[in-house]
Formats: C-alpha cells, structure tokens, sequence
C-alpha cells in the first residue's frame, strides 16, 4: 500500500474512478488535495476536450491525477442490427413525440486508434494514465511510459490481469461485478466469471507481480479497510462521488441515486452495447423485457441511448438516462469532496485500528 502511495506521490490509497461523464477537473483536484489520486474519464471526450479538462485539473492542483481512456474495439457497423434495434426502440421514442435517429454513428473513438489522443497525453503528461475495455498496443505503452507516466489498467479476471501484467502495465485495478458504470471485460461476447471485489483482488494480489487496486462496490472506509486486508495496494471508489457537489451528475441522476433505485442496481447492455451496471430505470426494465435482441456495437448503440434519454427528458422524463452505479449505491453520501475524504480516511483509520 505505501509502497504505491509513494510512488504515484499521494497520501492515502484512495482512488476516485474516472466516471467518464460524471468526473470533472474540480472534482478530480479537490480529491487530490485531499491526499487521494484524483481522476478524468475521458473516454468519451475529443483530444481536445481531453487537453481542456487536464490543464483545468493541473491548474486546480500541482498534485498527480490519472486520465482513464478506453480501449474496445472499434465498432463494425451492422446494417441489420442497427435497424432491428431502431425499430424496438421506435415505440418508445413515438411515445414522446418523436422518432429515433435514421442511422448510428460511432460517437467515441477508441484509443487503440487515436493517435491525436496519444499525442494529448505525450505534450501533456498527467502522472497516471489508465485503461478500460482492453488495451493498447506495445507502441502506445512504450510512448507513455517513456514519457514517464504511471499505467493501470482494469481486469475483471486472472486471464486479462495476466495480460495487464505481461504488457508491462504498472497498477491492475480489479474491478469487482459489484462496480458500477461499465464492465471493463475485454471482450464483452466472452464469458464472464463475475467475479466479485474481494474474491478478484485476493486471487490477483496471490498472483500477480504488479500492485492491484480494488474496485467494485466500495462505499466507506470500512470496505476500503477490507480491500486493503484482502492486499490490495488502494481502493478505488466511484459511486461513492457522485452525489458530491463537484459531479457533473445532474439533478435527475442525484435524486435517483437517493431513492429506491440505489437498491437495485442492473448490469445491461441496452443502454449503450456493452454490460453496464446502472440505477434500476425505464431503461434498464426495457433491456430486461427485450432479452434476445442484440444491440449494435458498442458505441454505436450508445448514439440511440442518447437520442432516446434527450427526447424523453424534454418531455419530463428522466428515467432513459445513463444513472451508472454500483452496488453499494445506498451508501451514497452527498457531501463535498473534501468533507467525504476526511470521512473516509477516518473510517478506513477506525477499521484498521490505527
């Protein structure tokens, strides 16, 4: 655990997840200055974008922070697919007076081929960078390291952590089914094991050369004490910052994290093509009563959540949105940053004797 926090420069082995969408440079600093390592999900964003929200957060603190790319294969468009999936979606869109998109796009580019993305993080260098869905190839890893930048990278199995390590990756983050946002499985048509948090980190850290971060479920500093008996080097908590005032979530997506839905989470697929684990809405039960229909590709299908969420809530409604969370959702605090760091760190103290 120490051996880590010194290396990245940070004071305590908690790491906020970098919620592409929900993540900003304010939160991002306000985590550091707490002693933490900070983070931007920047998946979803344009180059420019990216170096936007990493010179906001550099000008915010002088402290290291970890950008998140993702790493899944391009998406192949499939005419077919796309407009049986259109055509489910249809009736729920004429229920808000309006007809889903004549055709998909691949709206984020993955950064497997982004080199303007690459080139981003080479002028910019954040002191951590951070993969999901897979990973990039040895040239990328080589550039980035080089460079002198800290790598991590997310598995949900011992076969992809094995890969995380053999690529020359620094950090492994387990993520746990428990976790909110999206499964990081590298191939989403494979089988997933499902593993849990501390399962996953137990069987890695017995493995493994390299130090695993927990992630997964992970809401106080009671379970950050935990994951670190199971031997995890830190935990990484992103739920946990959504209802602070620093997140971009919105008031829809704060009020259904305080509600009922914090309950019953799902993992689905329909929101964007890939397994998500979400806020149970209207979305998620749609998913659960089309189960043999297969969405497009990942982003792709993403574009049609969008445009669905976007009609709906001009109408009032609010529940097509993507509300990622995990499960320990009903632990949600809606404090500060600063304030849920000094909570934490005196929980994760209190739990571990000290």
């Amino acid at each position: 655990m120490q051996d880590l926090c010194k290396r990245i420069g940070i004071d305590w082995p908690i790491f906020q997840a970098p919620m592409a969408g929900v993540s900003t440079p304010a939160m991002a600093a306000a985590v550091c200055k707490a002693g933490g390592l900070g983070a931007l999900g920047l998946g979803a964003s344009t180059p420019e974008a990216a170096r936007d929200a990493i010179r906001a957060t550099s000008a915010a603190t002088r402290r290291p922070f970890n950008v998140n790319l993702f790493c899944h294969a391009p998406a192949r468009a499939d005419a077919a697919v796309e407009a049986g999936w259109l055509a489910a979606l249809a009736p729920l869109f004429r229920r808000y007076g309006a007809a889903p998109p004549a055709e998909l796009s691949e709206i984020y580019r993955s950064f497997l081929v982004d080199d303007a993305m690459l080139a981003v993080l080479l002028e910019e260098r954040p002191a951590v960078v951070s993969f999901h869905f897979g990973l990039p190839d040895r040239r990328r890893i080589e550039a980035l390291k080089a460079a002198g930048i800290l790598l991590m990278a997310s598995a949900t199995s011992l076969t992809e952590a094995r890969r995380v390590e053999a690529a020359g990756i620094d950090v492994v983050v387990a993520q746990g089914y428990e976790a909110g946002g999206h499964r990081g499985i590298f191939d989403p048509d494979s089988h997933d094991d499902r593993l849990g948090t501390l399962a996953l980190t137990q069987i890695l850290t017995a493995t493994l050369f390299v130090p695993v971060v927990a992630a997964g479920g992970i809401m106080t500093g009671g379970g950050i004490a935990a994951a670190l008996a199971a031997g995890a080097a830190a935990a990484q908590l992103g739920t946990a910052f959504i209802g602070c005032p620093e997140s971009a979530a919105d008031a829809a997506y704060r009020t259904a994290l305080a509600g009922e839905a914090a309950a019953h989470t799902r993992m689905t697929a329909a929101i964007s093509g890939r397994p998500a684990r979400c806020l149970q809405n209207l979305f998620t039960d749609w998913g659960e009563t089309h189960p043999g229909l297969t969405p497009p590709a990942y982003p792709t299908a993403y574009d049609a959540g969008k445009a669905l969420n976007a009609v709906a809530k001009a109408m009032g409604e609010t529940g097509f949105g993507a509300q990622w969370a995990g499960q320990g959702a009903p632990l949600s605090r809606a404090l500060p940053v600063a304030d849920l760091m000094d909570v934490l760190i005196a929980e994760m103290q209190k739990a571990r004797g000290e």
